[in-house]
């Protein structure tokens, strides 16, 4: 039997709905839809959520040291669009035989959607032997991959710290290198208590606020949502003891109660000092803080997170936007190259976190001297490629599945009723696990 064209299994998979889990698995799909661009001028369209991205793009294809001895001549045409609206625009287009982009970036929290019966397979350039001569080298493939095969290249490592005002711990006497979460939690009441001060927050907003929150601390602590099979492993003593931490930590007024990381409130609050340290990734230093509190300039400063007693990490990881190819186009082949020059070289990870502050996912930068000399001005001038290295090291892997955005849909209300004390974190654990397994049978 003749195997069916790519575009006939993707009619299937939209008809079934973009987000079905239940479609029969997928034969591979036929031939290619266009003759290869082989050298010469090329305009890849480039679709990106974040101006970050297309000004890293657009300064990698200017720079004659980047695109040396490449047989192109690189342009990027950008359309920007929604998170979520690219990778439904991306399945619809290629159902439609429209014009779908050459490079997209995917951000992580819309990957589960083309984890779904094989579309990534279908849509997008399998990254193996690009990636293979890295071996180790190479951080965050996992939550871009589908069957141990590579989709996407990300494009920050997304390493969460502790960021802290460093006048506030001085002044209540909370040491800069306290070493446990719990330790720190016992002077986040003291505070809490004495100075209505908290040295953490805990998102209570939208179900996928709600749950980032959860695992952040949840990869920390050395458990986490799915295996790298896509077994969801919840039902673990490490989910207990983090979402027990997150729930006495509200109560005793350690951690702070919030909508979420980057609203009104997060930013009345630390404008107002009420909140004086946070879990949260890179980019929030610029995004986060001095978005909202330009004026603390100096009084911030970066660690690494303080271990669980029971184990675990020095770091976490949040967020991120990888890089997909789409296949069998004319500019298929070009876009590979490109996205290998920009986010598979020194050159091109330097470039990327010059121009857009995204960390390497090479792990030997972090020992790099240009990047190891960074100084943050908003960070007291604080060398901080000397806390990233040593987070790079013992960064917990982050897998996901496809049904991930199921099961943040679910956990996010028990998660909600345990921080809020309506329910017990083992109760509330469960009844996540429950509501996804009626939805996703595996």
């Amino acid at each position: 039997m003749t195997e069916p064209s790519r575009r006939t299994l993707l009619r299937g998979l939209a008809g079934a709905g973009l987000g079905a889990l239940a479609v029969p698995a997928l034969a591979a799909c036929g031939g290619a839809d266009a003759t290869p661009v082989a050298s010469g001028p090329v305009d890849l369209r480039l679709w990106t959520h974040d101006p970050g991205y297309v000004t890293t793009f657009q300064t990698a294809v200017a720079d004659p040291a980047l695109t040396a001895g490449s047989r192109y001549e690189f342009a990027v045409n950008v359309t920007n669009a929604a998170p979520a609206d690219i990778v439904t625009r991306m399945i619809t287009q290629a159902v439609a035989d429209g014009n779908t982009p050459d490079l997209a970036g995917v951000v992580i929290d819309q990957f589960p959607r083309v984890m779904v019966s094989s579309i990534a397979e279908h849509l997008f350039t399998d990254l193996t032997d690009i990636v293979a001569p890295f071996g180790d080298e190479l951080l965050k493939l996992a939550p871009y991959s589908v069957d141990g095969k590579p989709y996407g290249l990300d494009s920050d490592n997304s390493i969460s710290v502790l960021y802290y005002r460093q006048d506030v711990f001085a002044e209540h006497g909370v040491p800069e290198d306290v070493a446990t979460w719990e330790e720190l939690a016992e002077h986040g009441e003291r505070l809490a208590r004495d100075r209505d001060i908290s040295l953490g927050m805990v998102s209570t907003g939208d179900n996928g606020s709600v749950v980032n929150a959860f695992l952040q601390l949840l990869l920390q602590r050395g458990g986490g949502a799915f295996d790298v099979s896509g077994e969801l492993v919840l039902d673990s003593q490490e989910a207990l003891e983090v979402l027990e931490f997150m729930t006495a930590g509200v109560r005793t007024g350690f951690l702070l109660a919030l909508p979420d990381p980057y609203g009104s409130a997060c930013a009345a609050a630390l404008k107002s000092g009420r909140l004086a340290a946070t879990v949260m990734p890179n980019w929030y230093n610029a995004y986060g803080l001095q978005a909202n509190v330009p004026d603390q300039q100096g009084r911030w400063r970066m660690r690494t997170l303080p271990r669980f007693t029971g184990g675990g990490h020095i770091a976490s990881t949040l967020g991120g936007t990888a890089f997909t190819v789409l296949k069998d186009k004319a500019n298929t082949q070009a876009a590979l190259e490109l996205l290998g020059r920009v986010y598979l070289t020194r050159e091109g990870q330097i470039l990327r976190y010059r121009s857009g502050g995204y960390l390497p996912t090479l792990k030997s930068l972090y020992q790099d001297p240009e990047l190891l000399g960074v100084e943050n001005a908003y960070l007291g001038g604080q060398r901080v490629f000397d806390v990233y290295s040593r987070a790079a090291a013992d960064l917990p892997l982050f897998y996901q599945a496809a049904g991930m955005q199921i099961l943040t849909d679910v956990l996010g209300g028990p998660v909600l009723d345990a921080l809020k004390g309506r329910t017990s974190p083992a109760a509330a654990i469960e009844a996540g696990i429950g509501a996804y397994r009626q939805q996703v049978k595996r």
